[in-house]
């Protein structure tokens, strides 16, 4: 489809890319979201904890939530996204990722961004205990490529899976990869490294024979953590390997699913290998918008109710 012309025009502070992103990630806050926790068992002996909060009428239509890199399912991006469904006819489910839920995961292996598996169960999951005749997908960044490399890896996706939003999704994960190693990210790439290895020091305490602490000094960057860590443990060669496999950009010409990219000209995580123009263009199911600013998962709006879940909630809307 053409380029979904965006009318997104939020006031001269969060016109900064670098605000936008410091204010969603540190700053807002999102109240009156009641969410009930529900452990799942995978078929490798591990587990998934889904956060569930629900319609305030009676539905049938369920929204699945995927948080970004480092995230759970109390981000602010998540729970605000809850409440405008909750408020108009959706359930949520927001997916914790394996040791994202407050307690380590059973596995050395965790999760990342091409974990399709998961999400495969969670689903699986979903339509075994109960019955929702819509379910849609919304994930963030690193949910964002999850989901969209699900929904075109060739899958069998359910008849009730009926659209998908995908919000601030690096796309290509080494062209990301790069712009977080570039000086005008250093900040965010200190907090993710450093949120990376604390739990690398949870994973060597439970499996030191596969992480050592040279291992760990020799992480000096979050390339150096998918080469050490993620791609060892999630049978990759190396990070390169990681990302050019699990990277959602290839399989995005076999989505048949509508499906909804927002990524914002000024995120200063995403080069321009993730602005999927030529993709959208020839594949009729996929909506592309690129807004001016919004920074990375940042796009505040009036009422603390982003420009992006009031997108979302209409693009499910129209489906």
């Amino acid at each position: 489809m053409p380029q979904v012309v965006s009318n997104y025009a939020p006031p001269f502070l969060f016109r900064n890319g670098h605000f936008a992103t410091i204010y969603s990630g540190i700053i807002r806050s999102v109240n009156g979201v009641v969410q009930k926790r529900e452990r799942i068992h995978l078929s490798d002996g591990d587990f998934l904890d889904l956060d569930w909060s629900d319609s305030f009428t009676p539905t049938q239509k369920l929204v699945v939530l995927l948080h970004g890199l480092e995230g759970d399912a109390q981000r602010p991006y998540i729970t605000g996204s809850a409440k405008i469904l909750n408020q108009n006819g959706y359930d949520t489910c927001a997916v914790n990722y394996r040791g994202c839920s407050g307690e380590p995961n059973n596995m050395y292996r965790s999760y990342h961004s091409g974990a399709t598996e998961d999400l495969i169960e969670v689903l699986d999951h979903i339509l075994n205990t109960r019955k929702y005749s819509e379910i849609y997908l919304k994930g963030f960044s690193l949910g964002g490529n999850l989901l969209l490399k699900y929904l075109g890896e060739g899958n069998d996706v359910p008849k009730e899976l009926k659209g998908a939003v995908a919000v601030s999704v690096p796309c290509n994960l080494h062209d990301s990869c790069k712009q977080l190693l570039s000086p005008k990210n250093i900040l965010y790439a200190i907090r993710f490294k450093g949120n990376l290895l604390g739990k690398l020091r949870q994973k060597q305490q439970l499996f030191p024979e596969k992480i050592n602490d040279a291992n760990i000094k020799k992480i000096k960057t979050l390339k150096d953590f998918d080469d050490i860590y993620t791609s060892k443990a999630h049978h990759f060669k190396d990070a390169l390997d990681y990302y050019e496999k699990s990277s959602s950009l290839q399989f995005l010409p076999n989505i048949k699913v509508p499906s909804l990219i927002i990524n914002a000209k000024d995120d200063s995580f995403l080069g321009s290998e993730c602005y999927p123009i030529k993709e959208t263009d020839e594949n009729p199911q996929l909506y592309l918008e690129t807004p001016n600013h919004g920074g990375h998962v940042g796009f505040w709006g009036k009422n603390n109710i982003t420009y992006t879940e009031k997108k979302a909630l209409s693009f499910f809307d129209s489906l």
